[in-house]
């Protein structure tokens, strides 16, 4: 079922979006790409470069959207089933991060906490709620709080919200939340821990080697590894 679309724009968009996707919907891909996200969400059978130059022609010659048109559109791309318009959603969320004010993170969070995988947390992450932590500094407080959450993929954002801050990076809170986080039993949040370290060890890498020295101890093998790729 379509969410009920309200605004003008929200409303344009997604029609041209479901009908663009639809008309391009490619069964075999679709099995092809089921399969290797392990059968966790339908698709339509779109490739990544496909998928995103319909969703660019889809909102061409549109007015740039506001805060609520984000918001409408990309939870109404959330409950339809097609993978393919989440990844819309998080390209649009991408191109207009300059649009939403700080309330947007508890959006941000709904969308993070349901129809969870990496493919779609980590541009969140990495592209939009960084953005968003990056314009509105007063969201770091909620950011650390993230970096406790009980949810995996909430602890995965935070983890990885800065990773293209390069200079910006604020050190104290990468190590805190890796510190904090050393123990955690999955996988994506120790993937998350050796792939933010890794990443700043392009801007400081005797930073990174001084913490994995003195923290060696209580980050699993994973992380280590991760984070040593390029020292």
């Amino acid at each position: 079922m379509i969410r009920l679309m309200t605004r003008p724009l929200a409303a344009q968009v997604l029609d041209r979006l479901v009908r663009s996707f639809e008309a391009a919907r490619d069964p075999e891909r679709a099995w092809h790409a089921e399969a290797y996200m392990r059968d966790q969400f339908p698709f339509i059978g779109l490739p990544a470069p496909a998928q995103r130059a319909l969703g660019r022609a889809v909102v061409d010659g549109l007015p740039a959207p506001d805060e609520d048109d984000l918001r409408d559109v990309v939870l109404a791309c959330w409950e339809l089933e097609e993978r393919e318009y989440q990844y819309f959603a998080c390209d649009w969320l991408r191109r207009y991060v300059a649009v939403p004010g700080p309330g947007f993170l508890s959006t941000a969070r709904v969308l993070v906490t349901t129809k969870s995988w990496w493919d779609t947390v980590d541009p969140l992450a990495t592209r939009f709620v960084g953005g968003l932590v990056a314009r509105h500094p007063g969201l770091r407080a909620e950011m650390d709080a993230w970096a406790a959450d009980e949810n995996l993929w909430v602890v995965r954002t935070a983890l990885l919200h800065q990773l293209h801050y390069g200079e910006d990076t604020d050190t104290d809170r990468l190590f805190g939340y890796c510190t904090r986080q050393a123990g955690h039993r999955d996988f994506f949040v120790r993937k998350a821990i050796g792939w933010a370290l890794r990443q700043y060890a392009r801007t400081d890498p005797g930073a990174v080697r001084a913490y994995l020295a003195g923290h060696r101890h209580i980050l699993s093998p994973l992380s280590v590894r991760e984070a040593s790729k390029h020292l």
